[in-house]
């Protein structure tokens, strides 16, 4: 093994080889929910079935890894494909068009363009129109509950409990379409969407609450990213007043305070449920400042792409995968993918961030697997090494 390799390996083996009180042991699956951050290929199965086109079904959407669309919203993996390969374990499979014979390692049911609340609700709070089959988050616990079993066997509460104990529940990042729907159906940014906060993290401490009877010991719990960041909303919200911008990154302050505000309440919310559940990992993943960190310094982590530009879309008007739009000549130099999701590289950045240097997860937990993480392969995490 190359000496650069065992370099990178070494640190990481001995930090797994020192799991603290609070590591989950051997991870043997993963379940997911969320919304397109970490949807696999629900939404595009779902919009196949009802004859609807969606743009990340086709090229150029997975072309960097995968090398074909592949139903995820980005040019290749997702922060959950990387949290998968680090423990050893197949990328996670789709609920949509899959079998539950092949779920005993872990199923999706992240569906992208979910929101965390009911559809029904946003459209007759904010009067905003929804065109999509409501899959908020609720009806992806329902679905979830109607597996057990078929996961678990004849006795449910026995079986799920033993393979709940080494499983890996990731509960988002779901909620930012809530606020995404509002923001993209002409509402400009308003106390009703400001509003719509603390009902949409009470709903996440109530699922989350509810995975947790149903036996999950180990649950990541994922904030919203920089938002004022996207490039999407920099265009959207285009305005000439300096006072709208974070000086820093050029981000739009509002909007990146609706998503702080968010995560502030969503960490409330984890907390009183840890008092509940003292014996549950309950851990919140930092995605705002695993991100934010990039846009203060995107040269450090590999970036020169203007970080107000998308890969695939110049200004991010989210037509990527229309025939006449092309993505730029190399993914990996740029942030964001379409205006409104992240490069394999940008992810693969928050991945590392998160799995091998421990960081952004609070409170600290060691994700512990077998010797089957270790990689020589360079780019195993993107624009990382």
């Amino acid at each position: 093994m190359p000496a650069a390799v065992i370099s990178m390996v070494l640190p990481l083996m001995l930090l797994l080889s020192s799991c603290s009180s609070s590591g989950a042991g051997p991870i043997t699956s993963i379940f997911s929910f969320g919304d397109s951050i970490a949807d696999t290929g629900n939404h595009c199965y779902l919009l196949f079935k009802a004859g609807k086109r969606a743009n990340n079904c086709f090229l150029p959407y997975g072309e960097t890894f995968f090398r074909r669309p592949t139903g995820r919203s980005c040019d290749g993996r997702l922060i959950i494909d990387f949290i998968a390969e680090y423990l050893g374990l197949p990328l996670l499979p789709p609920y949509f068009g899959g079998s539950p014979d092949n779920f005993h390692g872990g199923v999706n049911f992240a569906v992208g363009t979910a929101t965390a609340l009911h559809t029904d609700f946003l459209t007759s709070k904010l009067d905003v129109k929804i065109t999509t089959t409501n899959v908020s988050l609720g009806v992806q616990l329902d679905l979830f509950k109607q597996l057990l079993p078929s996961l678990c066997g004849d006795g449910i509460q026995t079986g799920c409990r033993h393979l709940f104990s080494k499983s890996l529940f990731i509960l988002g990042e779901i909620g930012g379409n809530d606020y995404n729907l509002p923001l993209t159906d002409g509402h400009g940014f308003n106390d009703d969407i400001q509003q719509l906060v603390p009902l949409v993290v009470g709903y996440i401490g109530f699922v989350l609450r509810e995975i947790i009877e149903l036996g999950a010991v180990n649950i990541l719990v994922p904030g919203n990213f920089p938002i004022g960041c996207l490039p999407f909303y920099l265009t959207k919200f285009r305005n000439s007043s300096s006072m709208n911008y974070d000086p820093s990154t050029g981000c739009l302050t509002r909007l990146n305070k609706l998503s702080k505000y968010h995560n502030e309440l969503l960490q409330a919310e984890l907390s009183s449920t840890r008092q509940l559940y003292p014996d549950v990992n309950i851990i919140y993943v930092d995605y705002y400042n695993a991100v934010f960190r990039i846009y203060q310094a995107p040269e450090q982590f590999g970036f020169t792409g203007e970080t107000w530009k998308a890969c695939c879309e110049g200004e991010g008007s989210v037509q990527c995968g229309s025939p006449s739009v092309k993505p730029c000549d190399d993914s990996s130099k740029y942030v964001n993918w379409d205006g409104l999701h992240f490069t394999e590289a940008t992810y693969g950045s928050v991945a590392r961030s998160i799995l091998e240097e421990g960081l952004f997860m609070h409170p600290s937990f060691n994700l512990s697997s077998s010797s089957r993480i270790a990689r020589d392969s360079g780019d195993y995490f993107p624009n990382s090494f």
